[in-house]
């Protein structure tokens, strides 16, 4: 059974997720995401939130551009899924049956 700092970091990576697929163009820099995640209860700090959008970078779930002052994140088709509950990515929360947009 996962720890508690990592259900946290599995349930911050699929708000993450939710919050990317909610935009037009699927992407928001790393400030607004911030702003963002704190509105759903969580309360990273700017390290954290950036380490968790280069894990999230790393398995192909969304894409970072831009300097690094303000990286810019895009998701991905495949983050897209995972995010709708479509896909499963091992180390982001899984939507619950029939949680597939914000409750």
């Amino acid at each position: 059974m996962p720890g508690y700092d990592q259900l946290i970091a599995e349930h911050l990576r699929l708000t993450i997720l939710r919050c990317l697929d909610d935009q037009p163009d699927y992407a928001l820099n790393e400030s607004l995401l911030l702003d963002l995640v704190e509105r759903f209860g969580f309360a990273p700090s700017q390290d954290r939130l950036a380490t968790q959008l280069a894990w999230l970078a790393e398995q192909g779930l969304i894409g970072l551009g831009g300097p690094a002052q303000c990286r810019v994140a895009t998701l991905t088709r495949r983050g897209q899924d995972v995010a709708k509950g479509r896909a499963h990515a091992p180390g982001v929360k899984r939507p619950r049956p029939g949680e597939t947009a914000w409750a």
